[in-house]
């Protein structure tokens, strides 16, 4: 029994299917369900455990499954405080995890920490090139901006900022608010006296919507900008028509079926696609799920590899795993191509991005994002 204990390969995952977050976790822990059980000829155990999007209880799950369940990877979390939170303690234990959030100072700069993390969506960065491309080229001038008073409130801020001053666009407006706040009138009447003629929103899942819904009924009449954060049907059904004529990069999962035939990601969109609507029905797919989905494929190109240097549940095997995904290269996944490296723990290009419009509350592909 001890032999075939040892040979087994167990995953800790850490999600936020509760809590202001669940929009985005629920899809992931679905995708969980999908994954492979058996890689390399080793049985593949998923423990999945869930957050509830606080940053205390994502340190304590990590813990958990790494000095209970002795996990050989991490995956988690949904939302960049929490998966900031874990970075300490996948680092001191040498357990190499795989984030499911955006903010690219999870795994910037690679350091001594960040040498174990690494990640599946696209950075912030790699998302406020495409939205200030777009505003460049629709002649907008000033800008007001309001996002997660947190670090994928600040990370937006920080990349947007530099790339809109590069871009000769002018900021009038900074603002903050909660994942759990019921209003944000105080910080939408500041925005709407700097006469913005584009605001964007840097927030993420259905609490998005709530300074969205509030600039329509204070009869703002600009051009709306979100991120990728809000790229799931939960976002659509929450806000209603308020979201209509909204702006957004986002993976291309999230239009995988109106993607080129030559687009180089297109065939494994679609084969997440599949995979998920056949499982919990069509229409349901999440661009977030994929986020979990792509840590799966990153596993499945790095565990055989990893096998040739030590067994599951060694402390070689883990060193090698890690070694492994870093070495990954032309990977196609369901939001890009994957080629990792010493300095680069995401992997992706602007292959990995497309601009979107919110149009009869659907996703309308724009073309490449610039």
């Amino acid at each position: 029994m001890a032999a075939n204990a040892s040979a087994q390969i167990k995953i800790g995952v850490n999600v936020s299917a509760t809590g202001p977050a669940a929009s985005l976790g629920i899809p992931e822990k679905n995708t969980f369900a999908l994954l492979p059980k058996e890689i390399a000829g080793k049985k593949v155990e998923y423990i999945v455990l869930d957050d509830a999007s606080d940053t205390t209880t994502a340190v304590k799950n990590a813990r958990k499954m790494i000095a209970e369940d002795k996990i050989d990877a991490l995956i988690g979390s949904t939302v960049t405080p929490n998966s900031l939170a874990m970075i300490d303690v996948a680092a001191e234990n040498e357990v190499p995890m795989i984030s499911m959030a955006a903010s690219s100072s999870i795994v910037l700069p690679v350091d001594s920490k960040r040498f174990w993390v690494f990640k599946t969506p696209q950075n912030d960065s790699h998302m406020a090139t495409a939205i200030t491309g777009h505003m460049s080229d629709a002649g907008i001038k000033t800008i007001a901006f309001i996002g997660f008073n947190d670090a994928y409130g600040e990370g937006w801020y920080k990349e947007f900022s530099k790339l809109a001053d590069l871009r000769k666009l002018k900021i009038v407006a900074n603002e903050r608010f909660a994942r759990t706040d019921t209003s944000v009138t105080g910080q939408i009447l500041k925005i709407m006296s700097s006469n913005p003629d584009a605001v964007l929103i840097a927030g993420s899942g259905t609490p998005a919507a709530l300074p969205q819904k509030t600039l329509k009924e204070r009869g703002y009449k600009g051009k709306i900008y979100q991120t990728h954060g809000i790229a799931n049907n939960d976002f659509l059904r929450v806000c209603g028509k308020d979201c209509e004529g909204t702006f957004l990069p986002a993976g291309p999962l999230l239009v995988a079926e109106q993607l080129p035939a030559d687009n180089p990601v297109k065939k494994s969109s679609m084969r997440y696609l599949a995979a998920y609507e056949k499982a919990y029905g069509a229409g349901s797919i999440s661009t977030f799920g994929g986020h979990a989905w792509d840590s799966g494929l990153l596993l499945e190109a790095a565990i055989p590899v990893a096998l040739k240097k030590g067994e599951p549940g060694t402390k070689e095997f883990r060193a090698a795993l890690r070694t492994a995904l870093e070495n990954i290269s032309n990977l196609p996944t369901s939001h890009g191509i994957v080629n990792m490296s010493a300095t680069d723990h995401l992997g992706l290009d602007q292959r990995s991005r497309v601009m979107v419009e919110i149009v009869n509350g659907k996703w309308k592909l724009l073309g490449k994002a610039n």
